[in-house]
């Protein structure tokens, strides 16, 4: 198992939530001592769960301002960031491309691909001026950054966008020791996906629904500790982790 020292941090956007909380808490109970970001302080709070190397910041990762403040945060407090976990996101509008309004598809991408951006080059920033330099980044890209679910052109679009983003950034960070990795994660187990395995289920490629096997969130957080815990000699391009027997190889 990887060791970790008390004084590794991490950044996790979108930790008020699903992966994002998931995330956090393995973090913590791994010795890291963890930023997390997102629109409210509430849940933000509930991922926490007052845990003594837990720092909550407020932000809204569409927002230069706020992203700029969270690490500023993070260098004042902590004087180092390891790993950035950039996972905040939103599924988006339901629809195929004549059906959503364009402001739907901006609000999408302001989250998903251009949050992910400002946030990556806060962390590039810093990690490229710190000593000792270097840092981890990792994108939460999705199984729709390789196949899409029908209805989800914006959601898929931007996941899509968010592959190129990490192929930039590991070839960009070489020079300063900053790597950069993407987990794709399919049907991990969590609030937002409560109708995936039950209920109504997912709608599929032939316009069915049916439900749809799902694995413990923990499990995906466990991998993202797994590639942030890796020594600077390695680096993961790319994690896909999935529930066992889901409609993804054979999607449409």
């Amino acid at each position: 198992m990887t060791q970790h020292s008390p004084q590794r941090t991490a950044v996790v956007t979108g930790a008020g939530s699903g992966i994002g909380r998931a995330v956090t808490r393995s973090f913590l109970d791994a010795g890291y001592t963890v930023f997390l970001a997102g629109r409210r302080r509430g849940p933000l709070e509930e991922s926490a769960q007052r845990h003594p190397s837990a720092h909550i910041v407020p932000t809204d990762v569409t927002k230069p301002d706020d992203v700029q403040r969270l690490f500023r945060t993070v260098r004042n407090k902590a004087g180092l960031l390891n790993v950035l976990f950039n996972n905040a996101g939103t599924f988006g509008p339901t629809g195929a491309i004549d059906e959503i309004s364009p402001r739907e598809w901006e609000d999408t991408v302001a989250v998903n691909l251009t949050g992910s951006m400002l946030c990556a080059a806060a962390a590039f920033r810093l990690m490229k001026s710190q000593e000792p330099q270097g840092g981890r980044i990792i994108n939460n890209g999705s199984i729709s950054a390789h196949s899409p679910r029908p209805l989800s052109v914006a959601y898929t679009t931007t996941k899509h966008a968010i592959t190129g983003l990490t192929k930039s950034i590991e070839l960009d960070g070489r020079a300063f020791g900053i790597t950069c990795g993407q987990i794709d994660i399919g049907n991990a187990a969590t609030d937002m996906m409560s109708n995936i395995g039950s209920g109504s289920g997912a709608l599929q490629a032939d316009g069915s629904r049916r439900t749809e096997p799902t694995f413990p969130v923990e499990e995906a957080a466990n991998a993202v500790v797994y590639m942030a815990g890796l020594p600077t000699s390695a680096s993961v391009g790319s994690l896909l982790i999935t529930a066992a027997g889901m409609p993804f190889w054979g999607r449409g």
